[in-house]
């Protein structure tokens, strides 16, 4: 491999010519036909589809470029310097620092000690490949003891591929730990991108989401909220926006949503898209929230976070624990339009086709480490799921869009808090039956969920994959918690508060928008405070066979503000009648919840003073959902044992009293509420 230096003179008679190449990008006529992403090269005479080219300067630069995009890393930290398209000289801000513009970085700390941000600076560059259909740099640092409370104890290996006739590249990144090496915490792994604030303005999440944006500086010029990221926009450079509250969390989607977000530019039109073929590399399960694109213009790629979870799902190394693991590839896309009308709309459909390019092709069978492997390195789990509920039926129903997963070995549920291996999860059809591709190999367990019924399912059964091969499963059956008849129930088990009533934010206080989107209505900001505006004069009281949980039920269970900026606790109640007292046995409250925070649930039957209580979940939850605007956290569910000399005949209340109110950002959402009699005979 011929190595090349690269002078500024030439690297200016490059640009040069590269400008004259013109770009086009095919996109579907609005008939819908051949809908692909297909991109062509063309050049001056003709030509179409350039061969990489790899340029170096002096040492401190190394640009690639494919016709279609050119990139430009620092050497030899591997920082994303540039990225040339479609007429945009530079698409990052270039106003911000050679280190602040396209780079990775860690948050971390030892233990008791504070958090430490890192960007990931590189010792070591390396060309791994270069031909003319491919070229893949590597920027690489390795970590020794004399970096002990000055670097995170880490070998980290970050990749940046460009590929021939590809209007985009890939990043992916080895981080590695030896054995010997110290204890740490980290709570953050991820890519950030800050796109120049002139250019692109429009934010895309998906279908429903997306708008213009504020800037940073619209952002500075605001109002401070009561939690650090959210912001009243009183000044914004776009007068439309005046009046609205930003907040980064607006933007949060759960990992099997995410998979293509980022930005567009009107003049020249362009898409600016972080896209995510795969969630086997990410934390948490398929429903974990985390952040996305926002105001800066800022586009993330989330590998590792705290966000909506809490320190239970920071990645804690003990003493001498060795680690590995390949985050990404992820693929940071660019398409324009080559011709009107310029309609955004056009660039995000194209954005969607693409990443179904991306998913059909996973795992990619192009990088060149080691440690990630192709699909025939890679093996297979197969099976049907059923349920067994006799108090709903006495035969086996099917697990209808059941959530099956493949999770470090552990205990039930231990999958929502795991953040070293790798998950990989499907959803069952609606007989049950599934299929799980692509496991990398090792050894598992299979874990799952079914919505519609209470609790986590796992099987015992240690599956271990070998590259190749295909692991089928025997029927399996999970039988969700139950000990007698329903009496009553509160709620959806589907983990989330989405199906309470939430109310309308202050009109002060609004994201427009999620103004005419009920689903998404939770986003916006201080929800929280209209519990006490909502239940002035007392807390609220849910009757049973009276009430309804979609109109009377509040989404979170909060504090209750009272003056002065103090907050108390607040104690709700749940009436119902019982016919009479079945004295053969205990009854039990299924008391599942989609999140908590800082909260301690006390719960008393018929005597609101009891002391102790009697059940309390204890001090649980650091998810922050409720100030986050999120609908759901950890999924928690209790089942309380409930002796029956404790109801009587007639009117019974339940008082449930989330007792730490230290803040309005403590309490709990709820899930689901089912309270069953003694067991049948």
């Amino acid at each position: 491999m011929e190595k090349v230096t690269w002078s500024r003179q030439w690297g200016s008679l490059v640009g040069c010519l590269g400008a004259i190449l013109l770009v086009f990008f095919f996109f579907a006529d609005h008939s819908g036909q051949n809908t692909s992403a297909r991109r062509v090269l063309w050049s001056a005479k003709g030509q179409k589809s350039l061969e990489v080219k790899l340029y170096t300067d002096n040492n401190q630069l190394v640009m690639l470029d494919n016709g279609l995009v050119q990139i430009n890393l620092s050497i030899p930290d591997g920082h994303v310097l540039g990225i040339n398209s479609n007429g945009i000289p530079d698409l990052l801000d270039d106003h911000n620092g050679r280190e602040d513009r396209g780079y990775w970085d860690v948050v971390w700390n030892e233990p008791g000690g504070p958090s430490i941000f890192e960007r990931t600076v590189g010792a070591n560059f390396t060309v791994l490949t270069q031909n003319e259909d491919q070229i893949e740099l590597s920027f690489s640092k390795i970590w020794d003891i004399s970096l002990r409370g000055k670097s995170v104890p880490l070998n980290i290996d970050k990749r940046y591929i460009l590929r021939r006739g590809i209007s985009g590249y890939y990043s992916y990144a080895v981080f590695e730990r030896l054995e010997g090496w110290p204890e740490v915490e980290i709570d953050q792994i991820r890519i950030v991108y800050k796109l120049r604030s002139d250019k692109f303005r429009y934010m895309a999440l998906s279908d429903e989401r997306q708008r213009i944006m504020p800037t940073m500086e619209d952002r500075e010029h605001g109002q401070p909220l009561a939690y650090p990221e959210a912001v009243l926009l009183t000044d914004p450079s776009d007068p439309k926006l005046r009046g609205e509250v930003d907040d980064k969390y607006q933007y949060s989607l759960e990992n099997e949503d995410n998979k293509v977000h980022g930005w567009i530019s009107a003049d020249p039109p362009v898409g600016f898209w972080i896209i995510t073929p795969s969630n086997e590399f990410r934390t948490g399960g398929p429903i974990k929230q985390d952040l996305t694109s926002h105001a800066g213009p800022i586009a993330l790629s989330m590998f590792v976070s705290t966000h909506y979870a809490g320190k239970d799902l920071g990645m804690s190394f003990e003493e001498g624990e060795p680690w590995k693991k390949v985050f990404g590839p992820i693929f940071v896309y660019l398409n324009s339009l080559s011709s009107p009308p310029n309609n955004p709309q056009r660039l995000w459909a194209n954005a969607k086709e693409q990443i179904l390019s991306e998913v059909d092709s996973w795992p990619y069978n192009f990088t060149q480490s080691e440690d990630f492997l192709s699909s025939d390195q890679r093996g297979t789990v197969a099976g049907q799921l059923l349920v067994l509920d006799r108090y709903i039926n006495e035969k086996l129903m099917w697990a209808q869009s059941a959530y099956v997963g493949l999770a470090a070995p552990g205990e039930v549920g231990s999958w929502q808090r795991e953040s070293k291996g790798y998950q990989f999860w499907t959803q069952a059809d609606e007989k049950g039956y599934f299929i799980i591709k692509n496991v990398l190999p090792g050894e598992y367990n299979l874990y799952g969920w079914v919505p519609g019924f209470i609790g986590d399912y796992k099987n015992d059964t240690m599956i271990t994959i070998k590259p190749g091969g295909e692991v089928q499963m025997d029927v399996l059956v999970y039988e969700p918690p139950r000990h007698g008849p329903t009496l009553w129930e509160i709620g959806i088990p589907d983990r989330t508060a989405g199906e309470f009533y939430v109310p309308d934010p202050y009109p002060t206080l609004m994201n427009r928008l999620y103004n005419n989107q009920p689903a998404q209505k939770f986003r916006q900001y201080g929800l929280w405070e209209r519990y006490a505006d909502l239940y002035r004069y007392q807390d609220l009281i849910y009757t049973i066979d009276v009430s309804d949980y979609r109109k009377d039920w509040f989404f979170a269970h909060v504090t209750r503000r009272i003056n002065n900026g103090t907050y108390g606790a607040a104690t709700w109640q749940i009436v119902f009648e019982l016919e009479s007292v079945n004295n053969d046995g205990n009854y039990t409250l299924q008391l599942a919840l989609a999140s908590a925070n800082e909260a301690d649930l006390e719960v008393r039957f018929n005597d609101a003073s009891a002391m102790p209580s009697h059940f309390s979940t204890g001090l649980i939850g650091r998810e922050n959902a409720i100030a986050r605007h999120g609908i759901h956290g950890l999924y928690w569910l209790a089942s309380v044992d409930v002796a029956s000399n404790v109801l009587q005949q007639g009117s019974n209340t339940i008082y449930l009293t989330q007792s730490k109110s230290r803040t309005p950002f403590q309490g709990v959402m709820y899930d689901y509420l089912r309270l069953e009699g003694p067991p049948a005979s």
